[in-house]
């Protein structure tokens, strides 16, 4: 028996007692008035903090009461929509809003060309980091080996733990421009390693946008439609920032609160994002696509959808959680602003690929599954998509693998994290240090 069998063995011997000791009742925190995951009953998150940097608006106050509403995201005031619609007409825009989120304002022709420059002058890694990092320990876990090599990063730089604005802000900077070459190159390593690929790891091209550079460092062939990269530009830019309250954005707070350094900062965004609760879901879509697809038999008919629908929700299929995932969110009630632009580019390339049956699929689910969920659960908001709905149907369509699904999110996110860690350390805040309540005696009482 080997180590690691040894330490399991030990580990299960502990469970029941584990599982006695650290169970609190659902009671207590009715009792103590713990809104659990900082929302309340009605899912509304507790506030913690205040931003100028993103605004989620889902419902309106009328005669006292909570109506709710389209979705509506704001990026520094300016309504996402609007956003959209200004650089439909350009080519890419990704940059122009991660200026906007990081600067608070929209670039003029000449600030953009400055920041555009300032990331081209940051693609870069150390000498040799590719080999001696990146590859050397490869694993499928493509957010652990960015993280990774986030951390190692800060090895390289002699002014690690110098917080003042400036410094995060060049620091900020060089993450944004290196987060493609970290992702891709990960995969590039792992896809080598363990599924025995050729490798080939293409560098930046300075002409080229993040978008363009994303698909481009992931083809063998380096070649790419012009479509393709501005669905990709479009995923980018609606995943960027996403209000403070987000588990990865608050956690950014959270350890910027507490003086530490940028590489570590984001180091911890990175491990929040990774978890399937977070940065996954489009991952979970996907699957249940699939799952979906195996057991049914004709997509066009809506009864043989719905009926299927109905045993998710049941948990008599798929996963048996009775989720439909990509479903709903946390914080929207009657749409996602984020879903509603990106369905656009949806329709787009899924006619630019033939995959209109796929869409009808995904767009019947779309319209039979709010149904399906109001049936049979308790719910106090609308349901309609959210943007990870569609979101792993793109990435599937680019010919992205499945495992750079999440670390996409990160490159587009990591705008959004820098935004929020220069805007803590403005605010110059206390510590960020909720109370908990220690209840053994009260835990006692309730099993009494």
């Amino acid at each position: 028996m080997n180590t690691k069998e040894r330490l399991m063995d030990y580990s299960r011997a502990h469970l029941d007692m584990v599982n006695e000791n650290d169970y609190i009742p659902d009671e207590l925190f009715a009792k103590f008035n713990v809104n659990r995951g900082l929302r309340d009953v009605n899912g509304r998150g507790v506030l913690t903090g205040l931003t100028n940097i993103s605004e989620i608006i889902s419902f309106k106050e009328e005669n006292g009461q909570r109506i709710p509403i389209d979705g509506q995201l704001k990026y520094r005031g300016i309504n996402v929509n609007d956003l959209i619609k200004k650089y439909s007409k350009d080519r890419f825009a990704y940059e122009n809003l991660t200026y906007l989120l990081l600067f608070g304002k929209l670039p003029d022709e000449k600030e953009i060309e400055d920041f555009k420059e300032a990331l081209k002058i940051s693609r870069k890694l150390p000498t040799n980091f590719t080999r001696d990092v990146i590859m050397k320990a490869p694993t499928k876990d493509i957010m652990n080996s960015m993280t990774r090599s986030i951390l190692t990063l800060s090895s390289y730089d002699p002014t690690t733990m110098d917080t003042s604005i400036a410094n995060v802000i060049r620091q900020s900077i060089m993450l944004i421009a290196v987060f493609p070459m970290l992702a891709i190159y990960g995969y590039h390593a792992y896809n080598h390693y363990d599924n025995m690929e050729s490798m080939y790891i293409h560098r930046p091209d300075q002409s080229m946008s993040t978008a363009e550079n994303i698909l481009m460092m992931l083809r063998p062939d380096k070649q790419f439609t012009e479509t393709e990269a501005q669905v990709l530009d479009a995923a980018l830019m609606l995943h960027m920032e996403h209000g403070g309250g987000n588990n990865s954005t608050f956690t950014t707070r959270v350890v910027t609160s507490s003086g530490s350094d940028t590489y570590a900062t984001i180091a911890a965004a990175m491990s929040s994002l990774k978890g399937p609760k977070h940065g996954g879901a489009n991952i979970k879509v996907m699957r249940m696509m699939q799952d979906i697809k195996e057991h049914i038999n004709d997509v066009y008919d809506d009864d043989e959808v719905k009926a299927y629908l109905t045993k998710i929700v049941k948990k008599e299929a798929f996963d048996h959680k009775g989720l439909i995932y990509g479903m709903g969110h946390a914080v929207y009630s009657v749409s996602d602003p984020r879903e509603r632009n990106f369905k656009k580019f949806v329709d787009k390339l899924a006619a630019e690929k033939d995959r209109s049956k796929d869409l009808y699929l995904y767009e019947s689910i779309e319209k039979l599954a709010p149904d399906v969920i109001s049936e049979h659960r308790h719910i106090y908001k609308g349901v309609s998509p959210n943007v990870d709905f569609y979101s792993g149907f793109v990435y599937e369509m680019l010919g992205i693998p499945m495992e750079l699904y999440t670390p996409l999110f990160a490159i587009a996110r990591i705008a959004g994290w820098s935004a929020h860690r220069i805007e803590e350390i403005v605010g110059s805040g206390k510590i960020i240090r909720p109370a908990y309540m220690s209840v053994p005696e009260a835990k006692e009482k309730e099993n009494e």
